[in-house]
């Protein structure tokens, strides 16, 4: 099984991601890692930070000759604004301290951070809460979506909408209806060229209208965004624990995502409002292979992997830090203060899809393993290729008249 821990702060020394699980002899591009990364930082709305880091990620331990050991890989994200930090975020004790921040953020982790770990400095929350620590996150998804690839996996992602700006045809629509017959990093290959990584080229320039208006009242925005992955087997997840279903890993992952208040697979809460025979998809046999005419159970039925493209779909709320604050208290007076302003962006929702990309493919490559296991990249290809190979045999030998 493949686990991952970050470490780091905003802005500290660098981010580090220790990735555990992953087969030996697995080829690993640096390259890859770092365009992924470099994708995370885009989008138009993005703040100065992004000018200041251009993260690039250096392995530093579990990979040999390009290829992984079977051993911990590690990995180290520099941040290039620790020089202006060194005091600031001194480990050892300093006798230059920091004036303490005592005014928080609404809708921020400033005031939870200092009540349930007893701060007596807003920094201590901000530093870690912040998205800045997803860069290890897509460090660490680069690696698994390499491994995806292997099986020939994909994953991509688009924004649906920012500030409420949706457009006249929604990609989501063909999904739903099975009408998607590419691998799903074609998606993402589209959506790089946008500034604002949606589909649609006149839903891009009222996006982009209404990211400055946000900017000229130093306002921000949310969206919506979809992620999108193709490729995957029947059979990954489980229906017999709750803590083993497919769906519940992916809602789990995606609520991890900084700002994330909402997530849905396939037609989630639409779905809701209809008959179930305008809901469910319905089951044939196609070249050979059982599948269903439209998807829009998300590729996931039971907890489990139905074999066709896994869609999800997440809400991200406005980003907390304000040019133009909303009213707080002080917490060194109890009084009320407009809220203190913190280098951060004006809307991130492309750059949300990206993290979500990495996120589904931590699940799906930790699921892929739990099934197929291997130690070795070799081993896990011998169980996938046999099980693909024989699961219709299965099923046909299973259910043969007259057995």
């Amino acid at each position: 099984m493949i686990k991952y821990l970050t470490a780091g702060e905003s802005h500290g020394k660098g981010l580090t991601v220790i990735i555990s699980g992953v087969p030996s002899n697995l080829e690993i591009d640096l390259e890859y890692i770092n365009k992924e990364l470099k994708r995370r930082q885009g989008g138009y709305g993005r703040g100065l930070r992004m000018k200041i880091e251009s993260d690039t990620a250096e392995i530093l331990s579990g990979v040999r000759y390009g290829k992984t050991l079977g051993s911990p890989i590690s990995l180290f994200i520099k941040n290039k604004d620790w020089e202006n930090w060194t005091e600031i975020l001194s480990v050892d004790k300093t006798k230059n301290k920091a004036e303490k921040i005592s005014v928080p953020r609404p809708g921020h982790a400033d005031l939870v951070g200092i009540t349930k770990y007893n701060y007596d400095d807003i920094r201590n929350s901000i530093e870690r809460s912040s998205a800045r620590e997803t860069a290890a996150r897509v460090a660490a998804g680069s690696i698994a979506k390499m491994f995806l690839e292997k099986f020939n996996i994909h994953i991509g992602s688009f924004a649906e909408s920012i500030g409420g700006i949706y457009p006249d045809k929604n990609f989501l629509t063909d999904l739903f209806e099975n009408k998607f017959f590419s691998t799903a990093n074609t998606i993402s290959i589209k959506a790089d060229k946008s500034l604002v990584r949606v589909l649609n080229n006149k839903q891009e320039e009222k996006i982009i209208k209404k990211i400055k208006t946000a900017k000229k009242r130093g306002d921000t925005l949310g969206g919506t965004f979809v992620v999108v992955a193709t490729g995957v087997p029947v059979g990954l997840g489980s229906f017999v624990h709750y803590d083993t279903k497919l769906d519940a890993d992916i809602a789990h992952a995606f609520m991890s995502i900084n700002a994330v208040k909402g997530v849905e697979i396939g037609t989630g809460f639409s779905c809701a409002e209809i008959f179930g025979s305008q809901s469910h998809d319905e089951i044939i046999f196609h070249n050979g292979s059982i599948t269903r005419k439209t998807n829009r159970a998300g590729g996931i039925e039971g907890g489990i992997s139905t074999g066709l493209p896994i869609i999800v779909r997440a809400a991200m709320k406005p980003i907390a830090t304000l040019m133009s604050p909303v009213s707080t208290i002080d917490l060194s007076t109890m009084k009320e203060i407009k809220a203190r302003r913190e280098r951060s962006d004006f809307v991130a929702v492309p750059a949300c899809a990206v993290i979500g990309e990495s996120m589904l493919a931590l699940v799906l490559a930790n699921k892929f393993l739990e099934k197929f296991g291997g130690d070795s990249i070799e081993e896990t290809k011998d169980n996938y290729n046999l099980y693909v190979k024989k699961i219709y045999e299965r099923i046909k030998k299973n259910f043969k008249k007259g057995k």
